[in-house]
Formats: C-alpha cells, sequence, structure tokens
C-alpha cells in the first residue's frame, strides 16, 4: 500500500496548472529555466501564473530530471488529498487495470466528463507518478483511489461493460451508477462481473477484438450525458 504522505509528482507544466486550479495543495514547484515556463504559462494558463511565479524556485536540470523521473519543463511536488466520496455523477471503475498510461488516460477523461470519481482494483496504484503525468494532473478534480477489499459502491447501480451485454445505445445510466470497465486483454474479473447489476456493450463492428480503456470510458460517459441533456 502506497504511503499517503509521499508527494505526488506533477510532472510538466499541464500536471501543475491542473493541480493549481483544482486546490492541491503543492508544497514545492521547481524548474531549471523560470523565464520560459512563466511564459509559456502565461499563454496556456493565465489564471495560474501569479501562484506559479511566487512558488517557482530554479534548481539544477539533473536535479529537476532526477525529481521528475525525466525531461520536464517543471515539476510539482503536492500533497494526497484524503480520500473524499463520489459526486453526483456516475462513478468509473476501472477492474485490474495493467498499463499506467490507460489508467492515467481513463482519469482525464473522467475528470474532463465530470464523473463522480474514479475507482481502481489490482496492484496498480492510481496515484503512481506515471498515472498523474498521463491524467495531465487531473487526479485533483474529483476523487480517485484504490479499492484493497469489498468494492465501496455507495448503495450505486453497478454497470459493467461486457460485450455480452445489452447494447448501450438501449441504455439510459442513471447518475448514481458505478461503471465497471475491465482490461483489455481480460475483461472483467468474474467478481466484479458477478456483482454487476447489469452488463452493457460498447457497439463494436465485426473483427474488431477491443477499445482502448479510455475511449471505453470517453464512451459510456458521452452516453450518460446525451441522455440526460444540456
Amino acid at each position: 500500500m502506497p504511503d499517503p504522505e509521499t508527494p505526488v509528482v506533477l510532472a510538466g507544466l499541464h500536471a501543475v496548472k491542473h493541480a493549481l486550479r483544482f486546490g492541491a495543495v503543492v508544497d514545492a514547484l521547481l524548474t531549471s529555466d523560470r523565464e520560459p515556463v512563466l511564459e509559456l504559462a502565461a499563454q496556456v494558463a493565465p489564471d495560474v501564473v501569479d501562484r506559479l511565479a511566487a512558488g517557482l524556485r530554479t534548481v539544477d536540470a539533473a536535479e529537476l530530471a532526477r525529481v521528475a523521473g525525466g525531461r520536464v519543463d517543471v515539476v510539482g511536488l503536492a500533497r494526497r488529498p484524503a480520500p473524499r466520496r463520489w459526486g453526483p455523477a456516475p462513478a468509473v471503475l476501472l477492474d485490474t487495470p495493467r498499463h499506467l498510461g490507460n489508467v492515467g488516460a481513463a482519469v482525464r477523461v473522467a475528470a474532463g466528463f465530470g464523473a463522480g470519481g474514479v475507482l481502481t482494483t489490482g496492484s496498480v496504484d492510481p496515484w503512481h507518478p506515471t498515472v498523474v503525468r498521463a491524467a495531465a494532473g487531473l487526479h485533483f478534480a474529483l476523487p480517485v483511489g484504490r479499492a484493497t477489499g469489498s468494492l465501496p459502491l455507495e448503495g450505486r447501480t453497478l454497470l459493467a461493460f461486457d460485450p455480452a451485454g445489452e447494447d448501450l445505445r438501449t441504455v439510459v445510466i442513471p447518475d448514481h451508477a458505478v461503471l465497471a470497465f475491465g482490461s483489455e486483454r481480460r475483461g472483467l474479473s468474474p467478481s466484479v462481473r458477478s456483482e454487476a447489476d447489469r452488463l452493457i456493450a460498447i457497439p463494436m463492428r465485426d473483427r474488431v477484438s477491443s477499445y482502448n480503456l479510455a475511449t471505453s470510458v470517453a464512451v459510456a460517459l458521452y452516453a450518460w450525458t446525451i441522455n440526460r441533456g444540456p
């Protein structure tokens, strides 16, 4: 189990700007080249320039790369937020995902649609630096956590996405749903599949084996927004 006191690494300006926008407590902001970072921020994130300028500290490029785990223009070190209850929209359950980048992309999509939260099962830490980077720091826009025991469904309807399910185009997704997605290779785990209230299938042409995880999450959440209207 990861130590919640371990800083969340925000690698790159996009991750830093989203974390600042959504209320992250950022204890350090580091760069090896201050002025270009502030110039870029003025173009793409003028709303956070003042906070960035006030906290930005210059360090050696090698030290910056060490902290970030690779070459970046800026890195932030933030505190992992305390667990929160899901918001009033469908939550996303990623059932035993394997690929860190896919998990991050799914978090980014869920944040964009205003999902109620993202929950993972399995060994992958959804706050791993690679996941946070792939999500562009949008972990702070919604609750993100990992289930270590029984699923904390909070009384919600569990809709699991599976090729054997009902056609998504015939289903109205309620706000109080949890939308479960299996890994691309193995699909849903038997435990999640058996616990589902309904199985839902995303339309797919013959001979296509699967969608990318984040694509599946996007399709499902888009269907939810269409059904509920503007």
